[in-house]
């Protein structure tokens, strides 16, 4: 089966803050976390995506590129977006078609914006998907904090289906790139 590493928006003002926003909740965590889940991705040999928000840094500069921490393959795919959704506006799914891909490992910021819209994204068009419950982050809103924000999508997000393909959430030390979602069908 084919797979792919999907990091979404894990940017350097994204995740670090800056003069409009704070910084991402367990950032080192999850940065960490991230390289930990691209070296299993190498060593299975899995496609590696990053999406970059064109929203971040005004689409621009140090900003705007993957953080300077997140150690990313020469041979990684990119592509910039514009909207939530990662799939609407660029090439990912005709990428992820003509490579053959089944399953997605997704990571990456915002959870509520950019992560959820991926993982239900993905599973209309017929990707399994792989939520990393300790790869993503966001920052508290006015009504709940960072944290709350994260364990109720990985609550939602586990078993979320759309008839033929859904999602799982497991943690970065796990065998990520070994599927489990045949079990639960």
């Amino acid at each position: 089966m084919e797979q792919a590493l999907l990091v979404i928006d894990a940017q350097q003002e994204l995740m670090d803050g800056g003069l409009e926003r704070q910084g991402v909740f367990e950032k080192d965590k999850v940065i960490h976390n991230i390289n930990v889940v691209i070296e299993k991705a190498l060593k299975e040999k899995a496609n590696i995506v990053f999406i970059r928000d064109k929203d971040v840094s005004n689409g621009k500069g140090s900003g705007f590129q993957v953080h300077k921490d997140i150690k990313v393959p020469s041979d990684a795919v990119i592509f910039d977006k514009l909207a939530t959704n990662s799939f609407y506006g660029t090439p990912l799914l005709e990428y992820l078609k003509d490579q053959n891909i089944e399953h997605l490992v997704v990571m990456g910021c915002q959870t509520e914006f950019c992560i959820d819209t991926a993982v239900r994204a993905a599973t209309i068009n017929g990707f399994d998907v792989t939520l990393v419950s300790d790869g993503h982050s966001t920052t508290d809103s006015k009504i709940l904090s960072a944290e709350q924000i994260i364990r109720h999508h990985n609550a939602t997000l586990h078993g979320h289906y759309n008839v033929d393909h859904f999602s799982m959430v497991r943690n970065a030390n796990e065998d990520l790139f070994k599927p489990t979602h045949d079990s639960y069908r």
